[in-house]
C-alpha cells in the first residue's frame, strides 16, 4: 500500500499592502499515521511548560516568559525523525503583476502551486490542509486541488486525496509550521530585535548548520528553504552555488533554488513536454481563480 502523508501548510505576510518585503509559505509534513502521535506530543510539551493543551502557539507569540517552551518544541521538531518541514520565501518587491494579468491573489496562488510541486509524487498519497486564508480560500483551494491533481494526471484523484482548509487553533502541527515559518520570514525581513526570537533562530541554526539565507539544492530531501523567482522558466538545468550538507546538519533541513514557470500555453491538446505541461497548469490555474 502507497504511503499515505499529512502536509499542514501556513503562510506569512502574504498580503499585497502588508509593506512586508517577503511572503513566507511553510509546510510541515509526516506521516499520516504519525500525525496524532505528533499533535500529542506538542500538547504535552504545551502542559509540561504550564499552558493549556489548546495553547495556539505562533510565532507572534514567541516571548521572554515562553522562550524556554519554544525551545523546546523545536528540540522536538530536530529530534523526531517523523516531522519533516519546507519553506517558501517569495519576494514581493517589484511584482508586475499586470504584466502577467494576474492579480494578488493569482499571483499567491501560483507560489502555492510552485511550493507543492516537488513534494507530491505519484508513487505516495497525500492529504494537505491549508490555514483558512479568508472567506474565499475554499473555492480557490478546490481549484488549487484540481490543478495539483492534473500536473500529476492524477484525475480520480488517488496521489492527491484532499486540499482542505483548517482552523490553525486546532492543528497542532499548522501551529508548528507557523513557528518553524516565522523564524525563516524574520531571517529574510533582517530582523533581531527580539531577544526571545533571536534565540530561537539561533537554535534553528545551530540544528541545521544553515543561516536560513542561502539556497541548496533541490533534490536536497526532507526539507528546505526555496527562492522562487516570478520569470520564465530557463531552457537549461538549474544551477547555483551552494553549501552542500555536511557533518553535523540536520538532513531533514534543506535549502534550494527554484524557478517559476509563467509562460501560457492556450490548449492542453497535442504532446507536451514537462515544461509545457507545467505552464499549461500555470495558465489553468490563473484561469480558473480569477
Amino acid at each position: 500500500m502507497p504511503q499515505v502523508f499529512n502536509l499542514y501548510t501556513d503562510e506569512s505576510c502574504h498580503l499585497e499592502h502588508d509593506h512586508q518585503s517577503v511572503m513566507v509559505l511553510g509546510v510541515v509534513w509526516c506521516l499520516q499515521e504519525k500525525a496524532r502521535e505528533t499533535a500529542v506530543r506538542i500538547r504535552e510539551i504545551k502542559v509540561a511548560h504550564g499552558l493549556p493543551p489548546d495553547f495556539e502557539m505562533k510565532w507572534s507569540k514567541v516571548s521572554p516568559a515562553k522562550q524556554d517552551f519554544y525551545l523546546t518544541v523545536l528540540n522536538y521538531f530536530f529530534d523526531d525523525d517523523d516531522v519533516h518541514f519546507r519553506a517558501w520565501v517569495a519576494h514581493k518587491a517589484g511584482l508586475r503583476h499586470a504584466d502577467f494579468g494576474q492579480s494578488h491573489d493569482d499571483w499567491y496562488y501560483k507560489m502555492m502551486f510552485g511550493f507543492f510541486e516537488p513534494l507530491l509524487t505519484p508513487d505516495a498519497r497525500f492529504r494537505l490542509y491549508l490555514d483558512k486564508k479568508d472567506t474565499r480560500s475554499s473555492r480557490k483551494v478546490a481549484k488549487l486541488h484540481e490543478v495539483l491533481c492534473n500536473n500529476l494526471y492524477d484525475f480520480d484523484r488517488q496521489i492527491v486525496e484532499r486540499v482542505q482548509v483548517v482552523e490553525s487553533h486546532a492543528v497542532e502541527q499548522l501551529q508548528l509550521a507557523d513557528l518553524l515559518l516565522g523564524a525563516v520570514g524574520y531571517v529574510n525581513r533582517d530582523l533581531n530585535q527580539s531577544l526571545a526570537k533571536n534565540a530561537l533562530v539561533a537554535r534553528i541554526r545551530e540544528r541545521t548548520g544553515y543561516s536560513l539565507l542561502r539556497p541548496t539544492l533541490l533534490k536536497e530531501e526532507n526539507s528546505g528553504i526555496s527562492f522562487p523567482k516570478a520569470r520564465r522558466r530557463p531552457t537549461g538545468s538549474l544551477k547555483c552555488g551552494a553549501a552542500s550538507a555536511s557533518a553535523g546538519h540536520d538532513p531533514r533541513w534543506r535549502l534550494f533554488p527554484t524557478e517559476i514557470p509563467t509562460r501560457p500555453i492556450e490548449s492542453f491538446g497535442g504532446k507536451m513536454n514537462v515544461e509545457e505541461k507545467s505552464d499549461t497548469c500555470w495558465h489553468y490555474l490563473i484561469s480558473a481563480i480569477s
